[in-house]
């Protein structure tokens, strides 16, 4: 038999177990000096890496002498260990600090809780792992291993996890990267705002006179809340300071009767950002239908459900926002459907509300694909529309979308042109906006300009609540349409003014008794707010110089005290629903409407001038550069008065975000 043969045979001696203890714990022992010796790791403040957690248990039962000899360490803890280790790699999570869930934090933020100072030697003990060995720890058994693996924390909202560190102290770590093939593709932006500039100083000597039509949109307040919950500032081409001003309801003067439409209610008052000039504030109430009175409605839902679509703040959420609406119509009123995406289909015929379960059920079956051919759409809405026409009713279009046109006539104009067309007919368009990305606002308010309708943005539950049911009579039920207004300046009180807002709605001078000029409509129970800054003939803050050879004399015919106590001259036309021809409203501006200070406005006047100062903040407009976030945070705050949806309050709080997102 060779030596080979009789070594083989031979069962080879079994090694001491304090010498195995002893070359296991002089191996930790030569680890944990190179931990020591380590840098620390990017963001964090403790020495070591991140993963210490599970050195140190792994460490803590391999030194004990139990484990350490015998063959239950490899029965029990390496296939313990390798089961937490998968759990570890394919949850993508650590364990949380003391057996709780560790919190969704940002990456590299470290959330800590109030403790005591410790000692240096203490920390460096605790980083190293040996406070696990401190007297009172409790011992690490399989049983504690078992309930330490029950306590994995979540993903960060970041994509990061979240691990212990010493003291309860808790971190982000890098989350394991994920093969590219499974990763989402990166969101690409594609979102459309017109771009306007913000109404210059003028001067009352070379035009004396402002024209623009109503807006009572307010999907850009909608956008910009959105954005600064997201942590972002806004695009300031999605500043429309007049949409912002009217998102909120006020009480001002209503209208005695609705043979007269609306009241309009003109306070004059210091300006905050500008000591040398003054705001005339133009508030304008609408007459507000009884909910018997309201005319039958036909409403068409033009619905997007192409492949845009498939997320949850766009599909979803606009399936449940209708839900809220049809709640809230009457019996007699009706609704039909059209989808589109490739192409566009009639999924519901005109349905009395009275059949409420098959509307619901129609509005359950929208499922998202497809491209956007939102042209074909529009078409096959006006005919169902035409179909189901209400004499004397409101016969409207709802087109909720992202904005996405992508197949079929698209551009701006040729959509205008189409709505243009039919709101001849009796029948106008309203938008209500969805999602990110690629929302096309622009589009979406040349719609709505141009088919009598409002546009709206929804972002949350909640807005849809607000929108389609607290606001239903405004935005379905119209008390007037093509309403202007017109202001002339006394050149002999006002040196020049500046019309806050109102950019995309500018008119010419003719165009205010032009009848064919197409306006903005006012809704059953609307608010509407102008507001000027103006600057008094003398004030140092005037900007232009005096004409040279400009002419003081006055007329032989007019009396030198004529209008002489004048300020302004404010005139609103109008057509009522189903009129052709205009009608005239006029009301002169004195210093009867003056009030000495801002603080003496009433409530509602001074939060809209906190929001008018807040959108030109935000759009960048110089005039309101030296008023600070806190200033218009400490306006609206304290004229935020009863209050009871929350909308002034949450108001306050956007403030305060964009303070802390632009650095002030």
């Amino acid at each position: 038999m060779t030596d080979e043969h009789m070594l083989s045979g031979r069962t080879p001696p079994k090694p001491a177990d304090e010498a195995r203890a002893r070359a296991l714990a002089a191996a930790m022992q030569a680890y944990d000096a190179a931990e020591e010796n380590s840098a620390a790791t990017q963001g964090s403040t403790i020495p070591g890496r991140q993963s210490s957690i599970f050195n140190r248990i792994w460490s803590s039962m391999m030194n004990r002498k139990l484990l350490a000899g015998s063959a239950l360490a490899t029965l029990l803890v390496v296939p313990a260990a390798a089961f937490l280790t998968l759990e570890i790699v394919r949850n993508d999570r650590p364990f949380g600090a003391e057996g709780e869930i560790a919190a969704k934090s940002e990456p590299n933020v470290q959330l800590a809780r109030p403790e005591a100072p410790v000692a240096k030697e203490e920390r460096k003990a605790e980083a190293d792992g040996e406070a696990l060995h401190a007297p009172g720890a409790a011992p690490v058994t399989m049983e504690s291993m078992d309930q330490a693996a029950g306590a994995a924390a979540p993903m960060s909202a970041a994509g990061g996890t979240v691990g212990l560190a010493a003291r309860g102290r808790m971190e982000i770590m890098p989350a394991p990267t994920a093969p590219a093939d499974i990763l989402p593709p990166p969101a690409e932006n594609r979102e459309r705002f017109g771009n306007s500039d913000a109404n210059p100083v003028k001067s009352v000597a070379t035009e004396p006179v402002s024209t623009f039509s109503v807006d009572v949109d307010t999907a850009s307040y909608s956008f910009i809340r959105r954005s600064l919950m997201a942590g972002e500032m806004p695009n300031p081409d999605a500043v429309r300071v007049e949409e912002m001003v009217n998102y909120f309801p006020y009480d001002w003067p209503r209208p005695a009767s609705a043979a007269e439409p609306f009241k309009a209610t003109v306070t004059v008052t210091p300006t905050p950002w500008n000591a040398g000039t003054r705001l005339m504030h133009v508030a304008i109430k609408g007459y507000e239908v009884v909910q018997k009175e309201a005319p039958r409605a036909n409403l068409v839902f033009l619905i997007d459900v192409s492949g845009s679509m498939d997320e949850p703040d766009k599909l979803p959420l606009l399936k449940n926002a209708f839900r809220l609406l049809v709640d809230r119509l009457r019996p007699d009123d009706t609704v039909s459907i059209v989808t589109y995406a490739g192409n566009a289909g009639t999924v519901l015929e005109p349905t009395s509300i009275k059949d409420k379960a098959k509307i619901l059920a129609a509005i359950n079956t929208l499922q998202p694909g497809g491209s956007t051919a939102g042209a074909a759409g529009i078409d096959a809405a006006y005919q169902l529309a035409e179909k189901g026409f209400v004499q004397d009713g409101v016969n409207r279009i709802l087109l909720a979308t992202d904005g996405d046109f992508n197949v079929g006539p698209s551009s701006d104009e040729e959509l205008k042109r189409v709505v243009e067309t039919k709101r001849r007919s009796g029948i106008f368009l309203s938008v209500l906006g969805f999602g990110r990305g690629n929302y096309n606002d622009a589009l979406m308010q040349t719609i709505a300009q141009n088919g009598n309708g409002v546009a709206t943005y929804i972002d949350t539950l909640a807005e849809a609540q607000k929108t389609l049911v607290e606001e239903a009579g405004s935005s379905l039920f119209p008390i007037a349409k093509d309403v202007k207004l017109q202001v002339e300046f006394n050149p002999a009180a006002i040196a020049e003014y500046r019309l806050i807002g109102y950019e995309t709605r500018a008119l010419k001078r003719e165009d205010f008794n032009n009848d064919k000029v197409d306006a903005g409509d006012i809704g059953s129970g609307h608010s509407v707010t102008a507001i000027y800054e103006v600057t008094p003939k003398g004030s140092p803050a005037v900007l232009s110089d005096d004409l040279r050879y400009a002419t003081t004399e006055k007329p032989a015919s007019e009396p030198a005290t004529a209008h002489s106590g004048e300020l302004a001259y404010l005139k609103i036309r109008y057509k009522k629903p189903d009129g052709d021809k205009s009608e005239l409203i006029t009301t002169p501006v004195t210093e009867a409407s003056a009030v000495p200070s801002l603080a003496e406005a009433p409530q509602d006047v001074r939060f809209s001038v906190a929001v008018a100062a807040f959108g030109q903040k935000l759009a960048g407009n110089s005039a309101v550069a030296g008023y600070s976030y806190p200033a218009i945070a400490d306006l609206s705050a304290g004229a935020k008065g009863p209050d009871p949806f929350g909308y002034r309050g949450e108001f306050v709080n956007l403030v305060r975000l964009a303070k802390g997102l632009a650095g002030e």
